[in-house]
């Protein structure tokens, strides 16, 4: 790819609990804006319901697992010339899950490190780069459990509300801290993709002026 084709492509990453619309929003905002979506695979992953059933069993192969994944996408991303909506960053991996496993004594001190190594060696690969916009959808905590439960996956909402509560804690604190590129706050009350998907509109002015460049709106 020359310099010209990666100047003028963009990454747009959605962060944001479990649950909160991530994938809904990643959908209707690359419908909008013309671009290419990077979902993360939750279809066939073979650790997903078993980690749900015994963190500590399974959470550093889980988090190996979306690495992996992780890396094979930002490939396809960097060898393309197309814009990009990413579902869910790496940020969250290493800064959220992984780190809160670890420090409730649910991974321990060897896969954590294990693993922050090779999430150090990948973003340091030619093929990483930060985005370009992170989209951080957030809302109360009642909100996020009522769209956990809504959207129905058994070992999800069979896990203990105290699991998600601080979840949503380390989110607001990670967020508050988070200054690898650009990040604009979206209320899941205040822009509701679920129940309006006109709302999206009201955002793309948001969306290019949070950009250094203005996003190309076709």
């Amino acid at each position: 790819m020359n310099d010209s084709q990666k100047s003028s492509k963009r990454l747009i990453t959605i962060a944001g609990m479990v649950g909160i619309g991530k994938t809904t929003f990643t959908k209707s905002l690359a419908e909008r804006l013309h671009y290419r979506t990077s979902l993360e695979k939750v279809s066939g992953n073979p650790y997903l319901e078993s980690f749900y059933k015994d963190f500590s069993r399974w959470v550093f192969h889980l988090q190996i697992y979306f690495l992996g994944e992780r890396f094979k996408e930002t490939k396809i991303i960097d060898a393309s010339p197309d814009g990009f909506v990413q579902d869910r960053s790496i940020y969250e991996d290493t800064g959220i899950f992984a780190r809160m496993h670890y420090e409730k004594g649910t991974m321990s001190e060897a896969d954590y490190r294990t693993y922050t190594s090779l999430f150090d060696a990948m973003v340091m690969t030619p093929y990483f780069h930060h985005p370009d916009l992170l989209i951080y959808l957030h809302g109360s905590l009642d909100a996020t459990i009522r769209r956990i439960n809504r959207r129905g996956r058994n070992m999800e909402k069979e896990t203990p509300v105290t699991y998600w509560e601080e979840m949503h804690d380390r989110y607001e604190r990670w967020i508050s801290q988070f200054n690898a590129c650009p990040v604009l706050k979206v209320n899941i009350d205040d822009y509701d993709l679920l129940d309006d998907p006109n709302s999206l509109e009201r955002l793309i002015p948001l969306i290019e002026d949070k950009l250094s460049d203005k996003v190309e709106i076709r």
